[in-house]
């Protein structure tokens, strides 16, 4: 009997690196696993030998990990059912496929490719809604295979799907579902190469295992039938299925590489906060039934239910997305955001530069509201980290004028003689050197702002001011009335 305690699983191809759906698809196990007390199981399915990536499944590895999404059982972590690479179980599948030959539910083709495909030009030329083996192979004598198998012919063993037969299963996203075996090709169990394709391979897994729900893509709900049927010709009782929505560009075109980035390490790459990444994706075919968007993993796992996926295809939102991580990043503490900040400056251009904690924490403070990802605290205001070069050339025809440096020099002159200046007396010598000059402090506060940030806009001015430190002010005034002075 399959246990009243969830068992799932991810079982990926190590064929590159971990798609967002993929992702969908581990995460949702791992919630469905979180909420019910259940297990939550890494498989890696390396059986296609040909798509193989050298380094993929430390890559898939790494990712889940960065997600938080970590497993119970699976590589590196070991568990009651090992080994979890499918390529070091090939005795299993081998010994039931034979024993399915034994009870007339799979059997040995040795068709060469070439027969394969005249058979399928020749379906095509009759147009012909589908391509399927024929069963040639179906019917050959127990003495001639046992005479093909000792000439050793390349022979592949096929699965022997009945006619005529209704394959029914309940999955929890779509309700009832039917196939009729008549459309069920006879699939390949064993390949040419002695490996097992995915069907016969999940399969066997998956009972081995004591699976309990089979989660995954909606691209696999045409191959359950298959696996159905070799759940009842094994006599195994089935997990429970449900298949998941696709997820779909903004044209609703299914979501692939050819029209953005597809994988984890992307994001990743990109800055995306992972809490961010893991609450987008979560929305991504589910929701709680009511109005939130913000989430938490803890939040995650209590709101989950597989009752609460949709059956249609959820579109990857990039702008959602963004906003998400913006507010993920808001949501950090300040400490947190200095660890990411350290980070992020460790490689950037200034990771040479020697800049105390207090320091970054003022940056942090003012910025916060202002960025959507760790590395805007960097890019949006480089000058907290170094003299500005370059200034907005807009923003000085605008704002700077004949007038300008002697403003300047004035507000030079009130800030030496401050003494440890908060904000607050920035704010005043500025207002007095304004009424002095019988003007707004507007015009004053733009030129002031370009001459020690070189941008019109950014941090607040007093902020700015106070960050940087009177010294610091006041050397960039100066290095600007010389530079106004020599463009004129």
């Amino acid at each position: 009997m399959i246990s009243e305690t969830p068992r799932v699983r991810f079982a990926p191809s190590p064929t590159g690196y971990l798609h967002v759906g993929g992702l969908r698809t581990a995460l949702y196990n791992y919630l469905f696993a979180k909420k019910n007390n259940g297990t939550f199981i890494l498989r890696i399915e390396d059986t296609d030998r040909n798509r193989f990536v050298e380094g993929a499944i430390d890559n898939l590895i790494d990712s889940l990990k960065w997600c938080g999404l970590n497993f119970d059982e699976g590589p590196q972590v070991g568990g009651d059912f090992e080994p979890y690479l499918q390529s070091e179980r090939l005795y299993l599948y081998h010994k039931h496929a034979l024993q399915l030959i034994d009870n007339g539910h799979a059997y040995y083709c040795f068709c060469t490719p070439d027969r394969l495909e005249k058979l399928r030009e020749e379906q095509q030329r009759l147009k012909l809604p589908q391509a399927k083996y024929d069963k040639h192979c179906c019917s050959l004598s127990k003495e001639t295979v046992a005479e093909n198998l000792n000439n050793n012919l390349p022979y592949v063993i096929r699965l022997n799907v009945p006619s005529n037969l209704k394959v029914n299963f309940n999955d929890i996203i779509r309700g009832d579902v039917e196939f009729d075996s008549n459309n069920i090709d006879d699939q390949v169990l064993i390949k040419s190469d002695g490996y097992p394709t995915y069907h016969l391979a999940n399969v066997v897994d998956d009972h081995q295992m004591k699976i309990t729900h089979v989660i995954r893509g909606e691209e696999w709900l045409s191959s359950t039938p298959k696996h159905i049927l070799l759940y009842n010709f094994f006599e195994w009782e089935k997990p429970l299925f449900a298949h998941l929505p696709l997820l779909l560009n903004a044209d609703r075109s299914k979501l692939s590489k050819r029209q953005g980035d597809v994988a984890v390490e992307d994001y990743r790459g990109k800055g995306y906060l992972k809490e961010a990444l893991v609450n987008f994706v979560a929305l991504l075919g589910w929701n709680a039934g009511d109005d939130v968007e913000f989430y938490q993993m803890e939040s995650l796992i209590e709101k989950f239910s597989l009752e609460r996926v949709n059956k249609s295809g959820a579109v990857f939102d990039l702008e959602k997305l963004k906003w998400l991580n913006a507010e993920h990043l808001r949501k950090k503490s300040a400490d947190e955001l200095l660890t990411l900040l350290k980070l992020e400056l460790n490689e950037s251009e200034y990771n040479n530069v020697n800049l105390s904690d207090d320091y970054l924490l003022s940056i942090i403070e003012v910025m916060r509201e202002r960025v959507s990802f760790v590395k805007e605290f960097i890019t949006n205001c480089k000058y907290f980290y170094e003299q500005p070069n370059e200034f907005d050339e807009a923003a000085i025809t605008k704002n700077w004028n004949p007038e300008t440096p002697g403003q300047l020099k004035l507000l030079n002159d009130v800030f030496s003689i401050l003494n440890l200046p908060t904000r607050e007396d920035y704010e005043i010598a500025l207002a007095k050197v304004a009424l002095e000059l019988n003007i707004g402090k507007g015009k004053l506060i733009h030129p002031l702002r370009l001459a020690v940030s070189g941008q019109s806009t950014g941090a607040g001015m007093f902020d700015l001011l106070y960050i940087l430190g009177k010294e610091e002010v006041l050397k960039r005034i100066n290095s600007a009335i010389l530079r106004i002075n020599q463009t004129t």
